[in-house]
């Protein structure tokens, strides 16, 4: 049917884009996407901050899957926690990123994977940066399941790879384990989120451990 793109076309698009974004990163020895913040001169506009939503009875905790702008194409990662609570007084942060601040392990994990580390990055932790995101409220039998898995990934130690294993699939295993619809990985931080809520909001079928999903408040 004409203008309508296969899957596999849609995913080899994606990976267009990525390849073409690090090779000219690299020659221009840009940042990378985890380790550097974003600036505001650089960055796409942040969503609007949403107003306060009322926790529901019986779930007192949350995932919050966000992407957030960067110098180059982006990162996705999670927040979870006690709703309410704030960044680093109980609200923790997980995601996939290449080690150290250097812009070098990132450029050399577009073709062989590199050794990652699995907590905030440079700009997780700052509002205006966020460009896409998706909250989940638990119950704390959910947030066990939740917390444990991420904790699983974290030991697993994982390598970051732009293509075979990114930030995004980082998220979408934590997703997984909570019962929820994770999308193709192969494309940018922003969609990859935006998919994902699209994906779990719109399903009518019943999933184990389904969470429910709300509007997040300001910042957490």
């Amino acid at each position: 049917m004409r203008g309508v793109l296969h899957p596999m076309s849609r995913y080899a698009m994606s990976m267009t884009r990525l390849i073409v974004v690090s090779i000219a990163l690299a020659a221009i020895g840009t940042p990378a996407l985890a380790q550097s913040g974003s600036q505001p001169g650089l960055t796409t506009a942040a969503t609007p901050a949403p107003k306060p939503a009322a926790t529901r009875v019986g779930k007192p905790y949350f995932v919050e899957f966000r992407a957030r702008s960067a110098l180059s194409y982006g990162h996705t990662f999670a927040v979870y926690g006690r709703v309410g609570g704030k960044i680093g007084s109980g609200v923790r942060v997980a995601g996939l990123h290449p080690f150290t601040d250097s812009s070098i392990p990132w450029m050399i994990g577009h073709l062989v994977p590199v050794p990652s580390e699995t907590g905030a990055s440079d700009g997780d932790t700052e509002d205006k940066y966020i460009v896409a995101r998706y909250r989940v409220l638990l119950t704390e039998a959910e947030y066990r399941v939740l917390t444990s898995s991420i904790k699983k990934l974290q030991d697993g130690s994982p390598v970051w790879h732009a293509v075979l294993y990114n930030c995004n699939a980082f998220v979408a295993d934590i997703a997984k384990s909570i019962g929820l619809k994770a999308p193709s990985t192969l494309q940018m931080p922003k969609e990859f989120i935006d998919d994902l809520r699209q994906i779990n909001n719109s399903t009518t079928s019943a999933t184990l451990r389904r969470p429910v999903a709300e509007t997040p408040s300001h910042g957490l």
